[in-house]
């Protein structure tokens, strides 16, 4: 007989509670979380052409990123670093003259304010080169004459420096209207270079228009001062305007700036090749060039120079300003006229000056 214990464990454990059946739970089944581990699934050692592809595919990844940098880095130079690192040297001071050119020179206008010319034709761009040359900004369109061009001229002629005078040419004015105007107010004697055409804008005008009143202007100056003017230009602007043949004959002055050599292959005189020169005597920057021969050649290119005469002229070798006397100094006194362009004395043999009225030459 079961005792009492027995009988109240068999109630509890049976199906049915108070005659009711008793509602039966499953039991979740219980999931283990596998642990993590480096363990290979399988024990077996890797082969040897297993261990070495993969050595291979890393090597070949980090090869190939290595050669994509090294190929953009390549580019950059190309493209953003190489063109400009004459620039950077002339920004620091650390200017670099391009190779194979002796004769060097610049340019000025008012932007370079007022020039110490003393020093300018005493000092040194770079690697020792002396500045023989300058072309100053004279006249701009039909009514605009450079604050600073007969002081720059004037000193400049003083201190025996081979000048020269450019006129800025505006395309929508006449050639002939600017022509007349710097006739007007621009004297050159002989010994100085022939005028210079500056030419970069095309303006509202058709390339045939422009290059129609550029070439009235060139003629012009032709006929007055009997030698071919000077074409001042931009590599681009010159490759795309004015390469028709017409322009074949004059002597072209090209900038382009920041390279080795001037990328042009054909007939060129003057290259222009940074705007970020320094030189002793000018505050900021100014604009370096090179002429294309030598000194004997750019003699034979100035206003009256005898082209048939195989003799060079004698080089003015210590550049200082015209030593005034006596009698000169009472002259000066009594004309604000400055030594190089005032009247010549009865006892010297007087510098054809290039002034007569425009109508003289234009009714010839």
């Amino acid at each position: 007989m079961p005792n009492f214990a027995e009988q109240q464990s068999q109630y509890f454990n049976s199906r049915t509670v108070f005659g009711k059946e008793k509602p039966q739970t499953k039991k979740k089944p219980v999931r283990r979380k596998k642990k993590k581990t480096r363990r290979r699934k399988s024990s077996a050692p890797l082969s040897w052409a297993e261990r070495s592809f993969g050595h291979k595919y890393k090597r070949a990844f980090w090869i190939g990123g290595l050669a994509v940098i090294l190929v953009y880095a390549l580019l950059f130079n190309h493209f953003f670093v190489a063109p400009y690192r004459y620039r950077w040297r002339a920004i620091f001071g650390e200017a670099k003259l391009p190779d194979n050119y002796s004769i060097h020179g610049i340019d000025v206008s008012h932007h370079q304010g007022t020039i110490d010319w003393d020093k300018v034709a005493t000092a040194t761009i770079a690697d020792d080169a002396r500045v023989e040359f300058v072309f100053i900004k004279a006249t701009e369109g039909k009514s605009h004459l450079d604050r600073n061009f007969q002081r720059n001229f004037r000193k400049a002629g003083q201190y025996g420096l081979i000048r020269g005078a450019y006129h800025y040419f505006s395309p929508n004015v006449s050639g002939d209207q600017q022509a007349r105007y710097f006739m007007d107010n621009v004297q050159l004697e002989e010994g100085d270079l022939p005028p210079v055409l500056d030419i970069e804008e095309i303006g509202d005008q058709t390339p045939e228009t422009l290059r129609k009143e550029a070439l009235e202007w060139l003629n012009l100056m032709e006929r007055r001062f009997g030698t071919p003017p000077i074409i001042y230009t931009g590599l681009k602007f010159k490759k795309t305007y004015l390469s028709t043949p017409e322009f074949h004959r004059y002597p072209f002055w090209i900038a382009h700036y920041y390279v080795k050599q001037l990328g042009f292959n054909g007939q060129w005189k003057f290259w222009q090749h940074t705007d970020v020169g320094t030189i002793d005597g000018i505050t900021g920057k100014v604009d370096l060039n090179v002429y294309n021969g030598s000194m004997y050649d750019l003699q034979k290119l100035t206003i009256g120079n005898d082209r048939d005469n195989d003799e060079p002229q004698e080089k003015k070798t210590s550049p200082q300003p015209a030593q005034e006397t006596p009698q000169s100094a009472a002259n000066s006194k009594s004309s604000n006229a400055p030594a190089s362009l005032a009247p010549p004395s009865k006892s010297q043999p007087s510098k054809e000056k290039y002034c007569c009225p425009v109508k003289v030459f234009l009714s010839t």
